[in-house]
């Protein structure tokens, strides 16, 4: 059985705290592997090996640390393959879902690529008498990426991809239920030249987390998951004096006008919806007709599609989606559908008890699909994090707007029209962090930045894009005066632009 340990300081190093816990294979339901869990002691050797070799990095001009990125992406496309079976083995989603999760990653660290132009600072010149004011971007030093189960390849690559070209040293500690991807990312980047101690991956639970947000030397971390976790991590990393960007959870609605094309609103919900078995934070779960016609034509379009979904196991190029990625988890969304039940709404469609001949005791959840749910109802407040879609009627289009503003969530949402008037007014007024407009998951491109709003997000800055580059550096202004041989005696009085 596979034994996966830690990567610090550039070697593979053997877990010492005694504590493990097992690696599942979805699709069967086995256990193929044991990952180690950090103890603090193991924390602080990754971020000590970190603190260590991340002066010497940052003093490498970016254009060469750029070229060791580089070199990494050229590794990533030679070992894709491998990459994405380990990635769907371990986590559960297709192998074309998988290399869909490595490209979202790369596309970020292309980005990054650029880092030569996006640290670049301001010049003034004679600001004042024979003085220059000049501003530098700098690395913060040792920084931390905390990620999730859900993209165990897109998230890490996200975070370590802009910190490690601003000149940081990067601590990862990666979702323990699919460590496999992270702890081979770190290999081809050393192989790629980068420096031993540059990208450290301690595996772990909690108190790997803990010893990370109490950790002096780690000073900022970002951090993707539930909100609650993540509300957690930025209050205590905040206490602590570190930066902190932590992205949390989500419940997207889509909005379906009257004069939408349907066939194109139903093909986008069940991709968004059932997609990656709906284990996306950016996926649809809440479908907003406006108007009983539109509803009842929603719905009837619907049900076919949510019942001839193809489920499989990971290794099928022909499924719809795979497994989810734990018993629990398969339990905790069976559980919300029960719940469904019990609070009203009607279930149209029901997947509860979907098995996949041959795999019987892997995670799968079938399709399900429940109508007339209500705003006062949990599955509808929630984040299911399944393949469960619920249809939400509104009687218009200010009612349809008036429930995605309302909700606590604000990740991202879609609207359905082929109205320009109410897609611009729509863009203009909801409370959501990304829109799409006749696009179901508007997930930005890497030069934009990624995130939400409301208690889908704590912190001020996104991820990827240029808000990336100003995480993961701070500013620093000089304000230089050179003698000219000008004598006017010592000024008292704090300067000025007069």
């Amino acid at each position: 059985m596979r034994q996966v340990g830690h990567f610090i300081g550039g070697k593979h190093v053997a877990g010492t705290s005694g504590r493990t816990a097992d690696i599942y294979q979805p699709m069967d339901g086995s256990v193929i592997g044991k990952v180690a869990l950090a103890s603090p002691a193991e924390v602080r050797a990754a971020v000590e090996n970190a603190a260590a070799a991340q002066p010497k990095w940052a003093a490498v001009n970016p254009q060469r640390r750029a070229r060791v990125l580089m070199k990494f992406l050229d590794l990533i496309a030679q070992n894709n393959e491998e990459l994405a079976e380990l990635l769907a083995r371990e986590h559960g989603k297709t192998i074309a879902d998988a290399k869909g999760d490595i490209q979202r990653g790369v596309e970020v660290v292309e980005f990054s690529l650029g880092v030569p132009n996006l640290m670049k600072g301001e010049f003034t010149d004679g600001a004042g008498p024979g003085i220059d004011i000049y501003s530098l971007r700098q690395p913060l030093g040792v920084c931390a990426g905390i990620t999730p189960f859900n993209f165990p390849a897109m998230i890490p690559l996200w975070k370590l991809g802009p910190a490690i070209a601003c000149g940081n040293a990067f601590i990862l500690k990666p979702s323990e239920r699919d460590p496999g991807v992270p702890m081979r990312l770190a290999e081809l980047f050393l192989e790629a030249g980068g420096p031993p101690g540059i990208l450290n991956v301690v595996n772990g639970d909690k108190e790997a987390v803990d010893a990370i947000l109490d950790d002096p030397d780690v000073k900022a971390i970002g951090f993707v998951g539930s909100t609650p976790i993540a509300e957690y991590i930025y209050a205590r990393g905040c206490a602590n004096g570190k930066r902190v960007q932590c992205f949390g959870g989500a419940k997207n609605h889509m909005i379906i006008m009257p004069d939408a094309d349907m066939d194109q609103a139903v093909d986008a919900l069940i991709g968004a919806g059932y997609g990656s078995a709906g284990e996306r934070c950016m996926a649809i779960s809440v479908a907003v007709p406006v108007g009983k016609a539109t509803a009842d034509e929603l719905v009837k379009r619907l049900i076919p599609r949510v019942e001839s979904l193809k489920i499989g196991p990971s290794t099928d190029s022909s499924a719809d989606y795979g497994p989810v990625v734990t018993k629990a988890a398969m339990e905790k969304i069976k559980a919300y559908v029960d719940l469904g039940i019990e609070e009203g709404a009607k279930l149209v469609v029901d997947g509860r008890d979907f098995k996949m001949q041959g795999y019987e005791n892997g995670f799968y959840v079938g399709g399900c699909l429940f109508d007339h749910v209500t705003k006062d109802m949990r599955i509808y407040k929630e984040e299911i994090f399944g393949p469960v879609l619920g249809v939400l009627r509104a009687e218009s289009y200010d009612e349809a707007l008036k429930l995605t503003n309302d909700h606590e969530y604000g990740n991202g949402t879609a609207i359905f029209t082929r109205d320009g008037d109410a897609a611009r007014d729509f863009a203009s007024k909801v409370q959501v962090g990304m829109i799409g407009i006749n696009v179901p998951i508007p997930v930005p491109l890497a030069y934009y930045t990624f995130g939400g709003w409301k208690r889908s997000v704590f912190g001020d800055l996104n991820q990827h894009g240029p808000d990336s580059i100003r995480f993961y550096t701070k500013t620093k202004t000089v304000t230089a005066r050179w003698p000219s041989g000008i004598k006017d005696g010592a000024s008292f009085v704090i300067p000025t632009m007069g």
